[in-house]
């Protein structure tokens, strides 16, 4: 070959690379600035595993859910994390959304160090801080576990202070409540902190006949994206994956992240790596028995204030291999 058509073919290859990449199309993802979503969004990014998998991530940070929901309906991104409870809610009202499992990682009840208390039957009268408000998931499970073990209602027993996750974090560490209930990466620097746990949601809900395996967290797509590119999709599935393999094993992946993580201490970094792994899900479908059943309690407890008309799981509610 002469030079000149080894030029012509290298220019030929660089070009057909070029427009393989600028084909490659974008999926825009709405999550909060802070939340422990983005360890695994830049881990992706950082590996190219969007690339590897025929997308581009587009990472917009929001300042709250609420604006992530409303970023997601408008059309202005394609992809958000929420709760599968939600999505079965939209479904439930004509919305075609699609859950991707994320994370199966809950929250719990933690007391000081100085608490006496064993149960949740010896809060009887305490101040209990709770990330969420009243509607909060985890809340919900803990008041029927309470009722089902210690003919307990929590929630008239005890005074609820409801705030946002690092409000009732200070406000736990402080003292101004005697217990909290927060989100798993707060309950996790709260427990590195010297806080104790008292009974950790998962238990509840195993207690409850609830399947504690079952991913709440997940991502969320429009059923028009699946049906349009379903390959998309399934690439933002291998992809969180992969990155959740590569965070699951790889220590030095975490001191990459650390300085993203807001961890103020060794004790808070290791506490927040250990429950980010304890959170990964298992590969493979959901098991939509035991979310049926989580869906039938959270009806019970939360009502038509938490899951509108949702009466059952409704069909096509999580993503499927191959859907």
């Amino acid at each position: 070959m002469t030079l000149v058509k080894k030029l012509v073919a290298t220019a030929i290859a660089a070009l057909i690379t070029t427009t393989a990449w600028a084909e490659a199309p974008t999926l825009r993802a709405a999550v909060l600035k802070f939340g422990t979503v983005n360890w695994e969004l830049n881990t992706i990014k950082h590996h190219a595993l969007d690339a590897d998998n025929g997308f581009t991530l587009d990472v917009q940070g929001m300042a709250g859910g609420s604006a992530a929901k409303v970023a997601f309906q408008g059309g202005e991104a394609d992809v958000i994390v929420s709760d599968w409870l939600w999505v079965a809610r939209q479904r439930a009202a004509g919305k075609d959304y699609v859950f991707i499992p994320y994370s199966k990682a809950v929250g719990g009840v933690l007391v000081g160090k100085d608490s006496t208390a064993q149960t949740l039957a010896e809060l009887k009268g305490a101040k209990i801080g709770i990330a969420g408000g009243p509607l909060d998931k985890s809340w919900l499970i803990l008041q029927a576990y309470a009722e089902k073990n210690f003919n307990m209602d929590l929630s008239e027993e005890t005074e609820q202070v409801y705030g946002a996750p690092p409000l009732i974090f200070k406000s736990a560490l402080s003292g101004e409540v005697s217990a909290a209930i927060n989100y798993w990466h707060f309950m996790a620097k709260m427990e590195a902190s010297g806080m104790r746990k008292l009974v950790d949601v998962t238990e509840a809900a195993a207690d409850l006949g609830l399947d504690p395996n079952t991913p709440l967290l997940g991502y969320v797509v429009k059923g028009e994206l699946l049906r349009d590119a379903p390959e998309l999709v399934q690439g933002l599935a291998a992809a969180s994956r992969a990155a959740k393999d590569l965070l699951a094993t790889n220590d030095a992946e975490w001191e990459r992240l650390r300085p993203k993580m807001n961890a103020k201490t060794d004790a808070q970094f290791e506490a927040l790596k250990a429950g980010f792994r304890a959170g990964i899900p298992a590969p493979g479908p959901v098991d939509e028995d035991a979310a049926a059943r989580m869906l039938d309690l959270m009806v019970q407890l939360g009502g038509k204030e938490l899951l509108g008309d949702t009466t059952e799981l409704p069909k096509g509610t999580f993503l499927r291999s191959g859907s």
